[in-house]
């Protein structure tokens, strides 16, 4: 996706819907004018939507659009890496002491960001009693629920039932965040003027397109 966006010299269409670099609509101008304002700016002119009419282009330093998007895909392969299904088994008529034994392993999976297969062995007459399985499972759910979601609901597979819990989001959120956090306190190079000054540019490209 970033390798097929057009930059700079290599936009070839008369006019573009400008946007400025902190997201301020500046509105359709000549693509010359558009090249002109970053320039000015020490930025870029980047089209990121070619297909509307006019092609949308946006102000930006691309280089670091580009770091920024690699940073965010390697982050999303890791935690799909990262994520596993366990799996942990019950008996229908489990004991209390059984139970909570396995409900701590399965919130110690979650905690640990990954998915958790739970699955309900039925022997003989019980597959007769599915409601008590499903009931189970509900309760199951209920007392984790601070650390994960059904993602699939009970279901019956012959003689097993199972239900699978994912870790809840704001628990993943807060690692990513957390790494962010850590990385953006290393300093980076800001051009911080030439953003004011590509604002300020924009404002009056917006002033003069409404004159005409």
């Amino acid at each position: 996706m970033i390798s097929e966006l057009r930059i700079n010299d290599r936009i070839r269409v008369p006019e573009v819907r400008l946007v400025g670099p902190s997201g301020e609509q500046v509105g359709v101008v000549r693509v010359d004018q558009a090249l002109h304002l970053a320039q000015e700016a020490g930025l870029d002119l980047v089209e990121v939507a070619p297909n509307a009419k006019p092609p949308v282009a946006k102000l930006m330093d691309y280089g670091k659009y580009k770091y920024e998007a690699a940073q965010k895909a390697r982050e999303a392969r890791r935690n799909q890496a990262n994520t596993q299904l366990k799996e942990i088994r019950f008996r229908l008529k489990i004991d209390e002491h059984d139970y909570e034994t396995k409900k701590g392993h399965v919130e110690r999976f979650l905690n640990g960001g990954d998915k958790v297969k739970v699955m309900i062995m039925f022997r003989g007459r019980e597959q007769s009693r599915p409601e008590l399985g499903v009931k189970l499972l509900e309760r199951l759910a209920d007392d984790v629920a601070e650390l994960g979601t059904v993602e699939s609901m009970p279901r019956q597979d012959g003689r097993n039932m199972t239900m699978v819990l994912g870790p809840v989001k704001r628990k993943k959120m807060a690692k990513s965040q957390q790494r962010r956090s850590h990385q953006d306190g290393r300093p980076v190079k800001r051009n911080r003027q030439a953003e004011k000054d590509a604002r300020k540019a924009a404002r009056a490209a917006a002033a003069k397109a409404e004159q005409k």
